[in-house]
């Protein structure tokens, strides 16, 4: 497809079936207010026929005789009255028909938003790595909306059914004349609507792609911002969102276009039937064959079809942006999510930690190539190694966030991938060097789900060396610290997301260099404080050489692979070891 949401290609693939089962899916979903809804369709669709029932024999009753020689004014309450009875009750069902055709949508897409939540906490980090964040938030707002929009008119549409046979009998008891001439005009609309669903599949496509795209410039550009600024990269990232938005505008403008070329179509068709009818119902009038009351039933039959032929031109026009729209969110529902399988082991204390023979590779090249290691339990272990040795891929595989190629993770003696996600968290916490905070206060931070109580907040405080400085905030532990921790400095957002970890009393800790803004000095009371008061076996990404000289023993990684394990004092016999912590210590 190009920029202009043009198709590239002549095969179109089939809309209708996959769509119609897409919105009975959304019926099987919430089945209650559909079924009122329709309800409310079908009173609207029977009475509605019923009033031109009403209409056409108050002409041939009332208006007729009352034109010739008058009528007693009780005949003309009594015609006034049924008129009036009958539209209360279609305008029963419209409100019926609107409010549960609306709560079932509004429900639908609270299904999605809840699916499609759960699926982005439960996929792998490298799902993340393959779609941009906007294209996701887009499949969370935008397609969302859009999957919805072919549902709308759906309880309409089935009453349309029931308004067509109601119709239909009506006008072959009034004169079978006038109901073929009526039933002339539905082909044209079927073959107008077959050719625009047809024809608006890849432009649907091209708008939701183009969202997406526009998404993700806009978070970027946002989440980036000081970057941007910094490189003075405001120009270029205008002009690609410009070429963003431009893409989307067109894809926009095609679109327009053909719905500007299928809606005149609708638009017409009533106007052409109205004509018709008028020229068959006088000549049946003038053979006597039918009655002005006839004639006058048949069009407001056809003036009465036209909103209902529209809602069903509507459901047609909707039903490719809904089903693409609804195909980019299967997409992310289809992921894969992590296991979440066996329960994770019962671990009360510090358990061991085994690496055996691990394997993992990105877009085709080695990370960490057959890595073995083991952690004692309550053992603090320093992971070393330069910069693309694997160091972070390590602590994202230990943390179950990417899964490897081959080989296994065992904690506790239990092979990491049988264990449930859930569980796993309860007794594992990691800590990168890279924080996220919530604009929340600080203690919502440190205990997010608020049930661990302020002591045991104070508790992770102090071990984290953050206590002190939290006091001194302005409102203590109820300070709110901004989205994403704007207002701490780099070594405070360290200490309270480190707090974050070690509120749970984990039995197994992951820090990846999640010290690293830290001041050495507190760095050293930081880990000296987890050492006597925490019972956990403890696996540290280390860059400073305090650090590494706190570790029991050291897992020196090279090339993906582990060189050497040992004493920080046994590894500097290795020259490349001994050159990259001389390195570490030159740094400071």
């Amino acid at each position: 497809m190009d920029s202009n949401g043009r198709e590239r290609s002549a095969h179109k693939p089939p809309i209708f079936i996959p769509g119609m089962r897409m919105l009975f899916g959304y019926v099987r979903n919430h089945p209650g207010p559909f079924s009122l809804s329709v309800l409310g369709a079908s009173i609207f669709s029977i009475f509605s026929v019923g009033s031109t029932v009403v209409i056409g024999r108050v002409t041939d009753d009332v208006v007729v005789p009352g034109i010739e020689q008058g009528v007693p004014r009780s005949t003309l309450v009594a015609g006034v009255v049924a008129i009036v009875a009958v539209a209360l009750v279609r305008a029963a069902g419209v409100v019926m028909r609107r409010y549960f055709g609306a709560m079932t949508t509004d429900r639908q897409q609270a299904t999605w938003r809840s699916q499609l939540s759960d699926r982005f906490v439960t996929v792998p980090m490298s799902f993340f790595r393959d779609y941009p964040t906007g294209e996701l938030l887009a499949n969370a707002d935008a397609d969302v909306e859009t999957s919805t929009m072919a549902m709308q008119p759906l309880p309409m549409s089935i009453g349309v059914g029931v308004l067509f046979v109601a119709a239909f009998l009506s006008l072959l008891a009034a004169d079978p004349y006038l109901l073929l001439t009526v039933s002339g005009l539905f082909p044209v609309l079927i073959v107008a609507n077959r050719i625009f669903s047809h024809k608006v599949i890849g432009p649907a496509e091209s708008v939701q792609a183009s969202l997406g795209e526009v998404g993700s410039i806009v978070h970027e550009s946002v989440d980036g911002a000081l970057v941007v600024k910094t490189l003075g990269r405001e120009d270029a990232e205008v002009a690609r969102l410009e070429a963003a938005a431009d893409r989307l505008r067109h894809s926009r403008i095609h679109m327009g276009r053909l719905r500007a070329t299928f809606e005149p179509v609708i638009e017409a068709l009533p106007t052409l039937g109205v004509v018709a009818v008028l020229a068959v119902g006088a000549w049946r009038v003038s053979v006597g064959a039918s009655t002005a009351g006839d004639v006058v039933q048949s069009m407001l039959l056809l003036q009465m079809l036209v909103f209902p032929m529209r809602v069903l031109g509507f459901l047609l026009e909707e039903l490719p942006r809904s089903l693409v729209a609804a195909q980019r969110i299967e997409r992310v529902l289809e992921a894969t999510a992590d296991s979440d399988g066996a329960q994770a082991p019962e671990i009360h204390s510090a358990a061991g930690i085994e690496v055996d023979d691990v394997h993992f590779s990105h877009t085709g090249e080695a990370v960490l190539d057959g890595v073995s290691f083991r952690v004692d339990p309550g053992e603090i272990v320093a992971i070393v190694g330069a910069t693309g040795s694997g160091k972070s891929t390590l602590a994202h595989l230990l943390f179950r966030l990417i899964r490897p190629d081959s080989g296994h993770i065992r904690i506790g003696g239990v092979p990491l991938e049988t264990m449930s996600a859930r569980e796993f968290s309860e007794f594992a916490s990691l800590v990168f060097q890279e924080t996220y905070l919530f604009a929340d206060t600080v203690e919502a931070n440190i205990d997010p789900d608020g049930r661990h109580g302020r002591e045991a907040v104070e508790r992770a405080a102090r071990l984290a060396n953050a206590h002190e400085f939290i006091l001194a905030m302005p409102h203590g532990y109820g300070t709110v610290v901004g989205e994403r921790g704007v207002t701490l400095s780099g070594g405070q957002r360290q200490r309270v997301a480190l707090a974050r970890a070690l509120v749970r009393q984990p039995r197994v800790l992951f820090l990846d260099d999640a010290t690293s803004a830290v001041d050495p000095t507190v760095e050293r009371e930081i880990l000296d404080a987890l050492a006597d008061h925490l019972d956990a076996s403890t696996l540290v990404v280390a860059h400073r050489l305090s650090t590494i000289k706190l570790a029991d023993r050291v897992v020196f990684l090279e090339a993906g692979k582990v060189r050497a394990t040992g004493t920080h004092d046994e590894l500097m016999s290795i020259p490349s070891y001994e050159a990259l912590v001389t390195a570490y210590e030159d740094e400071r």
